[in-house]
C-alpha cells in the first residue's frame, strides 16, 4: 500500500479556483447597522423647504412632538421604507427615511385635496 505524504507532492497540478468570488469589505460608514447608527446619532434634519414651510404656518415642533415625529420615522425604517408620509395630528410630513431628512411639511388646510405621491409607506400618529 502507498502512503500519501501531502508534502511530497508537485504542487504543479493545483490551479485556483475561477468560481470563487472574493467578498468586498464594507467600511462602517456603508454598512446597514452603520447607516442607521449614523442616522439615529445625527437626528431628524429639515431640508430648507420644510423649515420655510413651518416658518411661514408659524408652526415649531415641540420636544414631545418632535420625538413622535423620530419614532414614526424610525417605524418606516423599520419597514424598509425609502420615502414615508407621516400623518401626525393636523400636519403632514414627507420624509425621507433614507437620508434621515423631512422634506416637506402640509397643515391642515392645504391637505384637503392634496395628492402625495413618490412615497412608498405611511405612518399615522
Amino acid at each position: 500500500m502507498k502512503s500519501y505524504d501531502p508534502r511530497l507532492t508537485p504542487l504543479n497540478n493545483i490551479r485556483p479556483r475561477d468560481h470563487v468570488v472574493k467578498k468586498k469589505k464594507s467600511g462602517a460608514g456603508h454598512s446597514p447597522f452603520g447607516e442607521v447608527l449614523r442616522d439615529e446619532l445625527e437626528g431628524l434634519k429639515f431640508s430648507r423647504h420644510a423649515e420655510n414651510r413651518l416658518k411661514s404656518m408659524g408652526v415649531s415642533l415641540e420636544p414631545g412632538k418632535m420625538a413622535e415625529l423620530e419614532t414614526a420615522v424610525a417605524k418606516a425604517r423599520g419597514k424598509e421604507s425609502k420615502d414615508a408620509l407621516v400623518l401626525m395630528g393636523d400636519m403632514a410630513f414627507v420624509v425621507s427615511v433614507k437620508n434621515n431628512t423631512v422634506v416637506t411639511v402640509v397643515n391642515e388646510a392645504r391637505m384637503k385635496e392634496n395628492v402625495f405621491t413618490n412615497i412608498d409607506s405611511a405612518v399615522i400618529v
